[in-house]
């Protein structure tokens, strides 16, 4: 007989999403957190450790989105929280440098050697904004080329065919961007250097940069050609242009080093966030010593922030990313599992006869319905998010949590051993061979 599986409770978590509506847009504080792009109830979390949540009703759930990609040791690590707890007794904010701040910057600097200098933010946007101005203030140009579906934040300039928020929503752009805000962006395709090439040909030396994620996780885990990053890093040597790789996302996720070390390709600047917060809100941008002498007080180039260089943020980032320098064998081991585990999806997607397609990269992944394969933004806007949805809310009754969007890279973190892979694919087995 087969055994029943018992009914999930959602009462606390509906009855915490109705006190939600009445005080934040759509009941929450980012947009895909709402699930409008699969239905269902969105879960109120209260608790986490390791691989897993707790929500509001107490019920565990394996979780693969991880904060969205900073949690590279799981939840709650305790040299983690040892080191807020420490920094806390300490004090929360100063408003003055810190010795933290050159501890982690130095840590940084290891894993990423592009970035020659840095500078601390509180959020990749600013992050990215800040990059992008340092580019136009070193080339005195105004035009950028930006790649159709990577996602670079919401400041004005990049909301234009942006990523998966916008996507999921069903909005390209944003209303409220004027269109002058756009004025100076030149969108081009990912993984097709033609059509960033044309835009060097008809406007060559008013182009100040290209902005890219190198790995493109906003619009789901696509990787680049193997001619696209060493054309457009040959492109701006031409042309004179500044190349900025977004790693925000997979900086520490496509490799050790990023997709620089991964691609063997050194961008001009850098924007990194989520893994080297440990948690907590940071980010920064950095590159090139002779373009970040170009940032206040040292040059011109204004930028600040009172929240740039929280102390609490500092030790959480420099105690995650100490254990990951630690251990030799980090990175290959949880890029292992993540290959095990789309091996394992993609097993499964045969033997039940479902077309889809497993994208992973270091500990990246991405299952999309309804294509074979995926290295473009063709291949996405085919994507079938209705299956995608099914999907969603059958792993989620059998208490996986994935990534509320068919246009989201899910993660893994070290908490995630074999077992906790063999879970995750019990439970793709019964939900692709039944509900989908």
């Amino acid at each position: 007989m087969k055994e029943t599986r018992p009914a999930v409770t959602t009462a606390k978590s509906e009855e915490l999403n109705r006190r939600a509506r009445g005080l934040f847009p759509g009941g929450v504080n980012s947009p895909v957190r709402a699930f409008q792009a699969v239905g269902g109830v969105p879960r109120q979390i209260v608790a986490a450790h390791g691989a897993f949540l707790v929500d509001a009703d107490g019920q565990e759930l394996l979780d693969y989105v991880l904060g969205w990609g900073p949690l590279l040791l799981g939840h709650a690590h305790p040299a983690v929280t040892a080191a807020i707890e420490r920094q806390a007794r300490l004090g929360t904010l100063y408003g003055a440098s810190t010795p933290l701040e050159g501890d982690l910057a130095e840590r940084v600097r290891r894993f990423y050697p592009a970035a020659e200098r840095l500078r601390f933010v509180s959020t990749g946007t600013e992050a990215t904004m800040t990059a992008l101005r340092v580019a136009r203030a070193a080339t005195k140009r105004a035009l950028y080329v930006k790649l159709e579906g990577c996602y670079h934040g919401h400041a004005d300039p990049f909301l234009i065919k942006a990523g998966s928020g916008a996507a999921t929503l069903g909005l390209p752009d944003s209303p409220g961007v004027p269109a002058s805000a756009l004025a100076d962006t030149r969108l081009a395709s990912y993984n097709d250097l033609g059509s960033v090439r044309a835009h060097f040909e008809r406007e060559d030396r008013e182009i100040a940069a290209v902005i890219v994620e190198p790995v493109v996780g906003n619009y789901g885990v696509i990787p680049p050609s193997p001619d696209f990053l060493p054309g457009l890093r040959a492109l701006c040597d031409r042309h004179g242009a500044v190349l900025i790789f977004d790693e925000v996302m997979c900086g520490f996720r496509a490799a050790r080093g990023g997709a620089a070390e991964r691609y063997g390709v050194r961008p001009d600047l850098v924007t990194l966030g989520k893994v080297i917060g440990g948690g907590l809100p940071v980010a920064a941008f950095g590159g090139r010593a002779d373009l970040m002498a170009l940032v206040a007080p040292e040059g011109p180039v204004y930028q600040a922030g009172t929240y740039s260089g929280n102390p609490l943020a500092m030790a959480a980032g420099d105690a995650a990313l100490a254990q990951m320098e630690s251990d030799p064998d980090f990175f290959r081991r949880v890029e292992a599992r993540t290959t095990l585990l789309a091996a394992g999806l993609r097993a499964a997607l045969d033997r039940h006869r479902v077309t889809g397609t497993v994208n992973a990269i270091g500990s990246m992944w991405t299952l999309f319905f309804g294509v074979t394969e995926v290295h473009g933004m063709e291949q996405v806007r085919r994507a079938d998010r209705d299956r995608y949805a099914r999907w969603f809310q059958g792993m989620l009754e059998r208490g996986v949590y994935l990534p509320p969007s068919a246009f989201e890279s899910a993660f893994l973190s070290s908490a995630h051993t074999e077992t906790e892979i063999d879970r995750t694919l019990e439970a793709a087995d019964e939900v692709l061979g039944g509900s989908l």
